[in-house]
């Protein structure tokens, strides 16, 4: 079994590689590139959802804190593959819930799931777009309670979140 999670490890370590290094074309005006991507998070949320259904949601003590993070990276991105967003985010809660995953980035990926459904996002951390060249976030549930909900999730305020996204 160790062997086993060694080589999970330094699996979900490599899709999280091979995600960064494509990440680019996800919004590429290259077709075959927008494509390539495509293919890429799908494959990669297949083989997510091999693992959860193996190891459940592969947590920092099962396969170290880079896995962990990847692993979270993978279902990010599975924007396609909504069952696998959405078996991910319940995976993830439980681990939260038992201290084995980490608030932040649950509350990305909650986001994540509930922009893809169509739904507001709680946390504010999904850009729809840009006007004049400042990130213009998808609506948001309670827009009075972004930043109260944010911190308590140890997310940074939404005006130092969206500088890292600013073309001015």
């Amino acid at each position: 079994m160790t062997h086993d999670v060694a080589a999970l490890a330094e699996e979900l370590t490599a899709m999280a590689m091979a995600d960064h290094r494509s990440s680019g074309h996800a919004n590429s005006d290259d077709p075959a590139e927008q494509l390539a991507w495509r293919r890429l998070t799908a494959r990669h949320g297949d083989r997510l959802s091999e693992i959860m259904d193996e190891y459940g949601w592969p947590t920092a003590e099962l396969v170290g804190e880079e896995a962990a993070r990847a692993a979270w990276l993978i279902a990010q991105h599975a924007d396609r593959q909504l069952d696998v967003q959405r078996r991910a985010l319940h995976l993830m809660q439980q681990a939260v819930s038992t201290g084995s995953a980490g608030p932040r980035e649950l509350a990305f990926l909650r986001d994540r799931t509930l922009v893809n459904e169509g739904r507001k996002q709680l946390y504010g951390t999904q850009i729809a777009g840009m006007k004049d060249g400042a990130p213009v976030p998808w609506p948001c549930e309670e827009p009075d309670r972004v930043e109260e909900l944010r911190a308590e999730v140890g997310i940074e305020p939404f005006d130092e979140y969206v500088a890292k996204f600013s073309t001015t």
